[in-house]
């Protein structure tokens, strides 16, 4: 994970389970992670092959410019990313385990930015989890977007997480600063220290998805990005 705030989710999700293996949808209480909530999800998993957004908060749905509530978790991601999904959504489940998605997300127009989603299991009124709480953010430069609505997402690498160490104290009045609204800017952040990566897909093959010299093109503006950046620190020390 690159990002505080999936970090923070991680870390809530954690603690709402009480020594369970997973917490139940009732525990969640809106008011801890309000500054977070417009981003955050709730996805109902009962038939994977067709999952569904059951709540989505108001940022996220302008992001893809429609009401996402009622709608398929999947109608948005291109075919093979899809069939990714649904058996990784599988294996979260079965695991008791949150998963971390990252993925390109594209405009119509060509536009690309880089997205981190997380999603962590949860039950729905005891019982088997049958469904996650999860959270988009980005990760890239949102200008993309700017007057733009996401039109279709590829699925670039993805990690379960298990914790090795304990979690920071949650503290909800000392939270990170929020997602910005659509047009704003965010930057990527480094990876904490108290969480493990798991099951970790980093290099895809990208001829397999069918998409040509697009996907090729995107996949190479992220890595190349992340070179760049990791050149830069070598040079003032880090």
């Amino acid at each position: 994970m690159k990002h505080k705030n999936s970090h923070l989710l991680v870390g809530y999700w954690s603690r709402l389970r009480a020594g369970r293996d997973v917490p139940d949808q009732i525990d969640i209480d809106p008011r801890s992670i309000k500054r977070l909530l417009s981003y955050t999800f709730i996805l109902d998993c009962e038939n994977l092959v067709r999952p569904i957004y059951r709540l989505a908060g108001t940022a996220l749905c302008e992001r893809f410019g429609f009401e996402l509530k009622g709608t398929g978790f999947l109608a948005h991601w291109e075919a093979q990313s899809g069939l990714s999904l649904t058996a990784l959504l599988r294996q979260a489940l079965k695991l008791r385990q949150p998963v971390c998605l990252s993925s390109i997300a594209a405009t119509t127009e060509s536009g690309m930015v880089e997205l981190e989603t997380i999603l962590t299991p949860i039950t729905f009124s005891g019982g088997e989890p049958t469904r996650f709480f999860g959270m988009v953010q980005m990760l890239s430069d949102p200008t993309p977007l700017l007057g733009r609505t996401i039109a279709y997402q590829r699925l670039i690498a993805s990690q379960l997480v298990r914790e090795d160490e304990p979690l920071p104290l949650y503290d909800q009045n000392n939270l990170p600063p929020p997602p910005p609204p659509p047009g704003g800017m965010t930057k990527s952040h480094a990876k904490a220290p108290y969480l493990r990566l798991v099951v970790n897909q980093d290099n895809p093959s990208l001829s397999a998805f069918g998409a040509g010299d697009l996907l090729q093109k995107m996949f190479e503006l992220v890595t190349g990005a992340r070179a760049a950046n990791s050149d830069d620190q070598s040079k003032v020390g880090f």
